[in-house]
């Protein structure tokens, strides 16, 4: 557990990355667990009295690490496995790694807009997300689209709700489709507001595995990207598995181009 100073040092540490490197500097669920005070091991270098750096490790069975910044340090690295027998790190774009085994990639592609969109299918319903009445379904849509997904494929109420009190979140840009009453797609998109080049993400994108094959994907992703576009947003991001194939060729069709590429490698004794 984080002292109130050291709290307040690694959220300064954070937003310095921040506009340093233009981009977030640890994953938002590892931001959340230091701003939420949820339990996490944490690891801080200090020099001169201030804090220089700043790693946190998440799991118990298979502990997963990242490093502010995204980055790699072996000084550190050696320190975490006198802890643990095994650590996987995260790190974000071309990073030396050498003595690890790479488990996944995750490429962060980018497109411009406007982007042509598709039109909702005759009979669908599409309109914005609705707490009262949808938690429950679109949890229940969300899981058995990432049912084999490490993150996303085993969500709670709690996950929802929690990201739902974030201060981005907009139920305007968070999209779902209905197809006889029942909720088989959805959209949930999020403007990173405080960064200079202001832009948009595609956050959450699923479809229904039973109603998969009938470019539902490609018609939440474009109005998704309309609604961004209506906020004001001239670019957007999202994150793909470099393993799934279909989901890449879709972003590829509507003109997202890679722009890097994140490593989750696993380092042991």
């Amino acid at each position: 557990m984080l002292s109130s100073r050291q709290r307040l040092d690694v959220l300064t540490w954070l937003n310095y990355l921040e506009v340093h490197l233009g981009r977030e500097a640890i994953d938002e669920g590892r931001r959340r667990a230091v701003v939420h005070e949820t339990p996490a091991e944490h690891w801080l270098r200090y020099e001169s009295g201030y804090l220089a750096g700043y790693a946190m490790v998440t799991g118990r069975s298979e502990p997963s690490l990242e490093m502010a910044g995204g980055g790699f340090d072996p000084d550190l690295l050696a320190r975490v496995l006198q802890h643990h027998p095994q650590v996987d790190w995260w790190t974000r774009g071309p990073q030396a790694r050498d003595g690890g085994h790479d488990l996944r990639t995750l490429q962060f592609l980018c497109v411009g807009l406007p982007v042509a969109v598709e039109p909702v299918p005759a009979g669908a319903t599409l309109r914005t997300f609705d707490a009262t009445r949808d938690e429950d379904a679109w949890l229940a849509q969300n899981n058995a689209a990432f049912a084999d997904h490490p993150e996303q494929g085993a969500w709670h109420l709690s996950d929802l709700d929690e990201r739902a009190r974030e201060p981005w979140f907009d139920p305007s840009g968070f999209l779902v489709l209905e197809m006889d009453g029942e909720l088989v797609a959805s959209c949930w998109t999020k403007v990173h507001e405080l960064y200079q080049e202001r832009f948009g993400e595609i956050y959450v994108i699923s479809v229904h595995p039973r109603f998969q094959g009938r470019r539902l994907g490609r018609v939440m992703v474009t109005q998704g990207l309309a609604v961004l576009r209506q906020r004001g947003v001239s670019t957007v991001g999202l994150f793909v598995d470099e393993s799934n194939l279909s989901a890449r060729a879709l972003y590829q069709s509507l003109g997202f181009t890679l722009v890097r590429e994140d490593h989750l490698t696993r380092f042991r004794r």
